[in-house]
């Protein structure tokens, strides 16, 4: 637990930030920030992404890892003591890997539900990971008891000053890049990326706005800033696991009420179409918590960057590390939101022929049916009828509507449930 005068201390500062990316330069990859003619389009703004998920562990988070390894004293960094860390994704991976390459001895506490992808790589990084809990908070609180235990240095994802520093180099590439930009959108969970960005753009140019997103299922820094103070939410499961945090970071909160413009939230199905955008139209490979900036922008949910205004805005795209089996209902999740993909229930008599009329009406719209399923017990079905859940390729949510309209002009009872 934080204590008081942890808190009270004083805040990161832009020198911390110039610090931290003397330190890290050399080993940190400086990612690309390159215009998006589709957004740009799409938004009427210049939008240019900051694509954080080429980083070699697949997320921004190196900066802040690194930075804190890289201010150890000796002993901290002796093989005898090493560091420790609880993460379920991509603090775990960054804390390894740096750590591997420094000589420093590191732990990883992550969750038993943690996919074997993201603990292999862990391991493949060279962490040394110990599985335990039955989610983030048990996994770190057993970390905590470790650090003390074995005398390690815990290295927290985001309530630390030294951590934020290095997230906030961010915020110097992007000046160094494009000394020109007018707003940066970035996504939020504890708070560390956009506190230590915020503070290194406004300190620069206070006239650059600062715009966070977050889950709506987890909104911890929204309720923060409402409350005036970090509040626990309950436990929710988003795809945007990235920044699925419970409770934001004592240290990272004060940095936000300074410098950060507007705190926004996305929902499942906006983050959902948001890595399909990219996927389509970018070629690029974001998991939900990266591609939850480019949902707030689409999807228009920040009244600082309106419509055609033509501002410079800077997207990041903090990570792409993304479970190929989350990856799949992901794209179809975004197919649903984009309306290219759609399930209808039809009722229809069940006697030979039926199901050939409704498909020809389908097809007659040009609808491609990719699966099929009878029932004749549930959905209020009457005796002697049937139920069809009908699951189509469509071009939009014009063409839903045309294809409603169809099986309505024929007569059948029918409902959208997907």
């Amino acid at each position: 637990m934080t204590s008081l005068a942890a808190v009270s201390a004083p805040m990161v500062n832009l020198s911390d930030i110039q610090s931290a990316l003397a330190r890290v330069r050399k080993s940190i990859y400086v990612s690309p920030c390159t215009r998006s003619e589709t957004f740009s389009e799409l938004t009427g703004n210049s939008i240019y992404l900051k694509l954080e998920n080429r980083q070699r562990t697949g997320a921004y988070k190196e900066r802040g890892a690194l930075n804190k390894l890289l201010s150890l004293t000796a002993e901290e960094r002796s093989q005898a003591q090493g560091v420790i860390a609880a993460s379920a994704g991509n603090h775990a991976q960054a804390v390894a890997y740096h750590a591997s390459n420094l000589g420093i001895r590191a732990k990883i506490v992550m969750p038993l539900a943690t996919p074997l992808i993201k603990v292999s790589a862990t391991r493949g990084y060279g962490g040394d990971v110990v599985l335990h809990g039955a989610n983030y908070d048990e996994a770190y609180e057993e970390a905590l008891r470790l650090s003390a235990q074995d005398h390690l240095t815990f290295v927290h994802a985001f309530n630390d000053d030294v951590v934020i520093a290095g997230q906030g180099t961010l915020g110097l590439e992007l000046l160094e890049q494009h000394p020109d930009l007018e707003a940066v959108v970035v996504p939020i969970g504890g708070g560390g990326l956009i506190g230590g960005m915020g503070c290194a753009l406004k300190e620069t140019n206070p006239r650059i706005q600062v715009i966070g997103v977050q889950p709506a299922r987890l909104p911890s820094v929204k309720v923060a800033l409402a409350e005036g103070k970090p509040v626990t939410l309950p436990s929710a499961v988003t795809i945007a696991d990235g920044i699925a945090v419970r409770r934001a970071g004592e240290r990272t909160l004060p940095l936000i009420q300074k410098y950060v413009d507007d705190v926004v939230t996305v929902e499942e199905e906006e983050i959902a179409n948001a890595v399909l955008l990219l996927l389509e139209r970018e070629k690029m490979l974001a998991e939900g918590a990266g591609a939850a900036a480019l949902a707030a922008l689409v999807n228009r949910r920040s009244s600082l960057i309106s419509e055609k205004s033509g501002k410079k805005v800077i997207v990041v795209v903090s990570g792409g590390n993304i479970d190929v089996t989350l990856l799949a209902r992901i794209i179809e999740r975004g197919l649903v939101k984009d309306g290219r993909l759609v399930r209808l229930r039809v009722h229809l008599p069940d006697y030979p022929g039926a199901l050939h009329k409704v498909t020809g009406i389908l097809a007659q719209h040009r609808a491609n049916i990719v699966e099929t399923s009878y029932d004749r017990a549930y959905h209020n079905v009457n005796l002697g009828d049937t139920a069809i859940d009908i699951t189509m390729e469509t071009r939009g949510p014009d063409h839903i509507a045309e294809l409603i309209s169809a099986l309505g002009a024929n007569g059948y009872t029918h409902e959208r449930i997907l």
